[in-house]
């Protein structure tokens, strides 16, 4: 994301418990294979550093670089990579990243693309920063392949709403089907593709990922963007709020994110 962009859904305390929660075992299970002993790794949009974390370890004495477009979450990274020495962080513009060609045997993004206002020229950069032989990886959701039950009154209404909004941000919720084509277009030839998906259904996840995403549509930039675009008024997202919460309560709750995946060879 460029340092001068608007990240769609900010920083409020609903979105970074969804971002603290991520690990590279549950988020990014397709690169385990491909991490060693010894390999220099970017990590593109590290966020609050939870997946950076086991980068570093799974490297180690390889180093790892973090960069977010944001300084203040590369502070909660900072904290959460406290006793982890083979991290360094910084900010940057993954439209123009500030590291010369060939760089890194692995560059790694979750859920970057989708927010990014030129994937492709994303991607060109983190093609250009890899090593000869050394590959990109990235991960992205998809909303449009998002699933659930029960669908309470007013919880259906999230997603058209959130579509208009990171849309109207410059961003892209259906990433994930999208990455091939960004990735060929981006100049990658050798491109193997996976899915794989998050799922929620215990009390404690229900509850857990209603107040990630109610709460983000009630008090968060996205609430914002909704309301000051048109898209929804405030009474609008209290009602989702309120679905989602019917959601979480129902003993028969279930919740699936479908996410596409790729292994880019440089």
């Amino acid at each position: 994301m460029s340092a001068n962009a608007s990240y769609t859904h900010g920083h409020h305390a609903s979105v970074l418990s969804s971002h603290q929660w991520r690990t590279v075992e549950n988020s990014a299970a397709y690169l385990i294979e491909h991490l060693r002993p010894g390999l220099t790794v970017l990590d593109v949009g590290c966020g609050p550093g939870t997946i950076t974390g086991g980068l570093a370890r799974r490297v180690a004495p390889g180093r790892v670089t973090a960069v977010d477009s944001a300084a203040i979450v590369l502070d909660e990274a900072r904290r959460t990579a406290e006793g982890v020495e083979n991290i360094e962080f910084a900010v940057a513009d993954v439209h123009a990243l500030d590291f010369p060609d060939a760089t890194f045997d692995v560059v790694h993004a979750h859920q970057v693309l989708q927010h990014v206002a030129d994937p492709v020229r994303a991607l060109r950069e983190m093609r250009r920063v890899a090593k000869p032989g050394g590959i990109v990886a990235v991960r992205d959701a998809d909303f449009g392949t998002m699933v659930w039950y029960p669908d309470p009154p007013g919880m259906d209404s999230w997603l058209p709403i959130y579509y208009k909004v990171a849309r109207g941000n410059g961003g892209e919720p259906d990433a994930g089907r999208r990455l091939v084509s960004w990735a060929r277009d981006a100049g990658f030839t050798d491109v193997t593709a996976s899915a794989s998906s998050w799922c929620y259904s215990t009390p404690a996840e229900r509850e857990w990922w209603s107040e990630s995403w109610g709460g983000r549509l009630l008090r968060s930039s996205v609430a914002d963007k909704a309301v000051d675009g048109g898209h929804a008024t405030r009474d609008d997202l209290q009602r989702i709020y309120e679905g989602w919460k019917a959601w979480a309560a129902a003993d028969d709750g279930w919740y699936a994110v479908t996410h596409g995946e790729i292994i880019c060879r440089r």
